[in-house]
């Protein structure tokens, strides 16, 4: 089969699209013929080699989180998924991934995909879904009323969290560039502020209940981001490289969201999907073997919305 690997930490020129051996399920896995995956950031700073600490792999490694596509084999002790379920799943950070025809899967990990829209284009949903179902309902503790502040709006885990926050009752104020404005609202914003024409501090007067921070501020802007929080309030961060500013005299929390795979979870993303309640933002679709230059345009940061790799249309 095919697979995008590298056997060696670095640039987007590492990446090869190669020939290997089609894997066999272990106990508790089954293998799943790829239809799509996607790039997500932290794919590249995977392959840069920037966290080989907290996630150690087995070179040549091939890269690819999320998975949608359908059970071809069954491991031993797999019982509630069968050949031909169409699933999707958030793989684990340390083992092949979904940039290959096939690829290994836990089978706790995965759920059924939804219905309603391509299997390829469901790729987009677990890592991003699960990032924002786990930072609004488990860290910030999102309730009816609340007021949000989501800032890196427009990308997509922003996305998701917009339509979460909005369907939970929450008064949602998205940061997104004018470009994005008309997306966010019909997302379901009630306020979008403009971050390349404004402060966001100024255009946002009244405290908010939570902070989620998805943009890559300076740690000095996200300090100065956290001030809107009121008291009691939280901020989750997701970008590791720096922690969450917390208030202990304010009583604000400061919560750094290390995402995990969550089938269960999934699986109420999934059914919000069908039901029309949650909508899967695809930018862009590529062939496996454009992977490479999708890593390429990320790090000389020309690429914008969420990229699906298809690697069976027909699925």
């Amino acid at each position: 089969m095919k697979a995008i690997r590298f056997h060696q930490y670095g640039d987007s020129d590492v990446l090869r699209l190669e020939e290997v051996d089609l894997p066999v399920p272990g106990t508790g896995q089954v293998r799943v013929r790829v239809a799509g995956t996607t790039f997500n950031g932290v794919d590249a700073t995977i392959r840069a080699g920037s966290m080989q600490g907290p996630m150690p792999l087995t070179l040549p490694h091939t890269p690819g989180l999320d998975v949608a596509g359908t059970v071809d084999a069954l491991g031993d002790g797999v019982d509630d998924l069968q050949v031909g379920d169409r699933v999707v799943g958030f793989l684990p950070f340390v083992v092949d991934g979904a940039s290959a025809d096939h690829v290994l899967a836990p089978a706790d990990a995965l759920a059924a995909a939804p219905t309603s829209i391509a299997l390829a284009d469901a790729a987009a949903l677990p890592l991003v879904g699960l990032t924002a179902w786990q930072a609004l309902f488990e860290h910030a503790d999102l309730r009816t009323g609340q007021r949000i502040l989501v800032n890196g709006a427009s990308g997509a885990v922003g996305l998701h969290a917009v339509q979460l926050a909005r369907s939970a009752g929450a008064h949602v104020i998205a940061t997104g560039s004018a470009r994005s404005r008309e997306t966010l609202l019909a997302r379901g914003a009630h306020e979008v502020v403009d971050h390349t024409a404004s402060e966001v501090g100024a255009a946002v007067t009244e405290p908010v209940d939570v902070l989620l921070n998805l943009a890559p501020v300076s740690p000095e802007q996200l300090a100065a981001l956290a001030t809107l929080v009121g008291d009691g309030g939280v901020v989750v961060n997701t970008t590791v490289w720096m922690p969450a500013p917390s208030d202990e005299a304010r009583g604000v929390r400061g919560i750094d969201l290390y995402v995990r795979s969550d089938a269960a979870q999934l699986g109420e993303l999934v059914a919000r999907v069908d039901r029309g309640d949650l909508v899967v933002d695809v930018a862009e679709r590529v062939a496996l073997a454009d992977l490479a230059s999708v890593h390429a345009r990320a790090a000389e940061g020309t690429l914008t919305g969420k990229v699906v790799v298809v690697l069976d249309a027909q699925a």
